[in-house]
């Protein structure tokens, strides 16, 4: 006699399990923050054993079979929960199951592997050695094809594999779809708008003190109205957002004594990341729901506080004085239109996260194109710088002195993302959507005029925020806008724009 599953005991042991698995991950992101920010490079490296160890832990409680039966029965009986937990049960469904995919000796190795590769990234980057990264990077690129093999299904493959990852439901064939229409439409006026760029000012070529750059960009917190009481802002080689909840948000930044926006404008990117996680609706904390929908949701709000509104005119006019008082005499006899004009200032770069809106993408586009490749094994580690600088040559018509400016300048291999870059670029374009219906509802710039991105941000909680990872990503987008996708938003903005 079929016996009928007792779904309240079974939610019970689910809801103790989920505590267990939340305390893991707050461990990750702890160890994880320490590695970038504080931990020194020998410590890292020998006490990467442990993160073998909490890597086997968690393993071991996502893939408990109890755990697996509980959510098993509830997924079964999803219709009868509330739309949150049914969403999160989907989503866990699908986790077990890939996680299961993955021999446990092969997650414990690559956990150890990912904690040794960051340090070593570093100093590669620092030391302009490829061959001091090439060893790690080769291992993790064989992790990473390894998972397009084990969890592959009968729809998602190769590459799709990994791209799921990072924003469910999209594949290679939507994102040739997006970088088909920005090929089309908006390559041939980035090649226009770049072919003679206006010369570097001279008053940017001065020396900024850090201590100044980290006073402004704590002022740029508070004009984003970001609670310090959670969430602190340290250093990292490269500026990340990381949190656990949204009572414990933490962002990092670089800063550069011969530049004087690079720090700004990741200080606005990444509060625009951190914005976001704050603003979920608190009722998610303590669920797998809390935190962002998707990366390229996340890149969406931070591309948007970083570009439409941080390098608007509207914006510097009540913050460029500010900027001058903390960086005075040097800024002195530099004005607003000076300024704005050279945060705006188009040109073939080499670095990405410094890179012009309007020349940005086809950075994105580089990285979708190598990462094809090498996952697909035509393309290997050891060929890298040299494909790197070929195809950038192309892209952009100017060769990377250095593998620093080049294929070392991003982190995000080093961990292992490939399938990230993607997400960025999409953002971007996400990010002129919302942009468009936002300023159907009221005047974005003139509610800047209260120095605060308060308006702002309170439509985007309303819009994005609340939902957290309650939801996927483009039903957040349809919700918000009453429409799918569409890259049209995002080409016309910058053809508007730059036009000008």
């Amino acid at each position: 006699m079929h016996k009928e599953p007792n779904i309240q005991k079974e939610m019970g042991f689910y809801l103790e399990q989920r505590k267990k698995i939340l305390a893991m991950h707050y461990v990750d992101f702890v160890i994880g923050w320490d590695t970038q920010t504080d931990a020194a490079e020998n410590s890292i490296l020998a006490n990467s054993e442990q993160a073998a160890v909490i890597s086997e832990m968690s393993y071991n409680l996502t893939t408990d079979p109890e755990y697996e039966r509980a959510v098993g029965v509830l997924y079964e009986h999803r219709d009868e929960l509330d739309s949150v937990l049914r969403h999160e049960i989907e989503v866990v469904y699908k986790n077990i199951a890939d996680t299961k995919k993955i021999p446990v000796e092969e997650y414990m190795a690559y956990s150890e592997l990912s904690a040794k590769a960051y340090p070593m990234y570093v100093r590669a980057k620092n030391e302009n050695d490829f061959e001091l990264f090439r060893p790690y990077l080769e291992k993790i690129v064989e992790f990473c094809r390894k998972q397009t093999v084990w969890l592959a299904t009968d729809t998602v493959k190769g590459y799709d594999v990994l791209l799921d990852m990072y924003e469910p439901h999209y594949n290679q064939a939507k994102y040739d779809k997006f970088f088909n229409v920005l090929r089309k439409k908006l390559v041939p006026f980035v090649k226009k708008m770049t072919a003679n760029p206006t010369e570097v000012p001279e008053w940017t070529k001065q020396t900024f003190a850090k201590e100044k750059q980290r006073e402004f960009c704590e002022y740029l917190r508070d004009v984003m109205c970001f609670d310090k009481s959670r969430g602190i802002m340290k250093e990292s080689e490269h500026p990340f957002t990381s949190g656990f909840g949204t009572e414990d948000v933490r962002i990092t930044n670089h800063y550069y004594e011969d530049s004087l926006v690079s720090a700004i404008f990741s200080a606005i990117h990444e509060t625009g990341h951190a914005t976001y996680e704050r603003q979920c609706d608190p009722t998610l904390n303590g669920t797998f729901c809390s935190g962002g929908a998707s990366l390229g949701l996340h890149e969406s709000q931070s591309r948007f506080y970083e570009n439409i509104i941080g390098r608007s005119r509207a914006f510097w006019q009540v913050h460029f004085g500010k900027l001058q008082q903390v960086f005075a005499p040097q800024l002195d006899n530099v004005t607003l239109d000076d300024f704005v004009a050279y945060i705006n200032r188009v040109e073939a770069s080499f670095i990405r996260t410094e890179a012009d809106e309007l020349t940005y993408p086809l950075h994105i586009m580089l990285r979708y194109e190598i990462e094809q490749k090498v996952i697909a094994g035509e393309l290997e580690v050891k060929d890298l710088p040299k494909y790197w600088n070929r195809k950038f040559t192309e892209y952009f018509g100017i060769t990377p002195p250095t593998d620093t400016l080049g294929v070392l300048q991003d982190v995000h291999w080093a961990y292992g993302n490939f399938g990230y870059f993607p997400t960025y670029a999409l953002g971007s374009a996400i990010a002129a959507q919302l942009y468009h219906y936002m300023s159907k509802d009221f005047d974005v710039e003139a509610s800047l005029k209260t120095k605060t991105t308060k308006k702002i941000n309170a439509w985007l909680k309303d819009h994005i925020h609340k939902y957290g990872a309650s939801k996927y990503p483009d039903e957040i987008l349809r919700l918000a806008t009453g429409e799918d996708f569409n890259p049209d938003y995002y080409v016309e903005y910058l053809i508007n724009k730059y036009s000008k």
